[in-house]
């Protein structure tokens, strides 16, 4: 099989990694702001998820001649591993929980905030226990002023959507008119400029509106709520921010269990049964993924959840609007899941959690794409370079921690 082993070669999986693991995001943000459901969405995701692992196997992991210190992925599965397998599975299934509650929290907080604080509570809880995990191959007078930059770019994301939830706010108290969303029998306002749009008509194809709203105005933010899925407004800010912090628990927890999984420093492994390799334990952390993604969603068809509509599983397989973009989300979250642990298997998994750098692609997306910030107060604008500023520094002084695994 193929192994990193060079400290460049780790870098260069973890830049790549990082475009991957940072646009993902933003496919299943733009899906759901075109009011495809998130569960007919997630389960094209996870698909194709599990569909890079088992690609990664089958290619790096059976390159070369197998030996008895490093079997390739076939041989592996036939061997007595199980400890190891699962503490593999244990961080699919977290990853899985964390993976579903963010698609739930882009509505609520915004793609950028939300990517920000779950990766800076990954970085704090989850780079801390990789550093004991992998015997303190990186350096801890630069690892841990890092791990500190990014507990303070989790205060300022949080002040940035509190501001930001604010200049919404004040955008639309100047609307005058409401709307009744028969299907979801809520109240969503109207400005005078789309008080004419007839009600239960899609607000993207609807032809009374005579030229198109201007990105970051309040007719802006009511197109989103229209045709979007998930509505938001009414709802507790408190509530995005509790699903957000909920995720980063969870991501802070599936490093740690593969950094387990591939190097057994709890000796759960009997004597001459070889350490799985990087493609053996994505695979089968992959697999624990998937499961957990389908039966979840599955029961979320018929018992949503946020007030969703009700479906089922034959409306999902009918569903093709913007499938091929979920798929496409799968396989870039998959193939950088693949290549975070391939460069920590060589740099050390601590130094690895700085692809958690993928707010910063996220955010690119956001304001490219969905135009969140734009026409906000300069209060807004402070704390957002304030926060990308500060991650930035965190990013690179996590990089400079890099350590070689002997």
């Amino acid at each position: 099989m193929y192994l990193v082993e060079s400290k460049g070669g780790a870098i260069f999986c973890m830049l790549l990694a990082l475009f991957f693991l940072g646009t993902w995001p933003a496919l299943l943000t733009f899906l759901e702001r075109r009011g495809r459901l998130p569960q007919h969405t997630y389960l094209d995701y996870t698909i194709t998820n599990l569909l890079a692992a088992v690609i990664i196997a089958f290619t790096f992991g059976e390159i070369g001649e197998s030996t008895a210190e490093k079997p390739n992925f076939l041989i592996q599965l036939s061997q007595v591993n199980w400890p190891s397998v699962l503490f593999a599975m244990a961080g699919g299934v977290v990853l899985s929980l964390g993976n579903l509650s963010t698609q739930y929290a882009w509505a609520f907080v915004g793609l950028s905030v939300t990517e920000v604080i779950t990766a800076s509570i990954t970085v704090v809880i989850g780079t801390t226990l990789n550093y004991f995990l992998d015997d303190r191959i990186n350096k801890a007078e630069i690892l841990f002023p890092g791990v500190g930059c990014f507990l303070i770019a989790v205060c300022l994301a949080s002040g940035l959507h509190a501001s930001n939830a604010k200049d919404n706010k004040a955008k639309l108290s100047a609307l005058e008119f409401c709307k009744i969303d028969e299907s979801r029998d809520s109240k969503v306002p109207l400005s005078k400029e789309t008080k004419s749009i007839a009600v239960g008509k899609d607000l993207e194809n609807a032809v009374e509106k005579t030229e198109k709203a201007k990105v970051g105005t309040a007719d802006f933010l009511l197109e989103i709520e229209n045709r979007r899925s998930i509505k938001v407004f009414g709802k507790s800010t408190f509530v995005g921010l509790g699903i957000t912090f909920f995720a980063g628990l969870c991501f802070s927890l599936f490093s740690p269990a593969f950094n387990l999984a591939t190097n057994d420093q709890w000796d759960t492994l009997k004597e001459g049964v070889p350490h799985l390799s990087v493609y053996t334990a994505f695979f089968w952390f992959s697999v624990s993924c998937f499961v957990i993604a389908v039966i979840l969603n599955v029961s979320f068809l018929y018992h949503p959840v946020l007030n969703l509509p009700r479906s089922s599983f034959k409306d999902y397989l009918s569903d093709w609007n913007g499938r091929q973009w979920a798929l496409l989300a799968g396989l870039l979250c998959g193939f950088g899941n693949g290549l975070q642990f391939m460069g920590g298997q060589a740099a050390g998994y601590a130094a690895a959690d700085a692809v958690q750098a993928l707010p910063l692609v996220s955010t690119f997306w956001g304001v490219l794409l969905f135009g969140e910030y734009r026409r906000s107060s300069r209060r807004t604008y402070i704390l957002l370079n304030s926060m990308l500023f500060m991650f930035i520094v965190a990013v690179g002084v996590l990089m400079a921690s890099s350590g070689h695994r002997k």
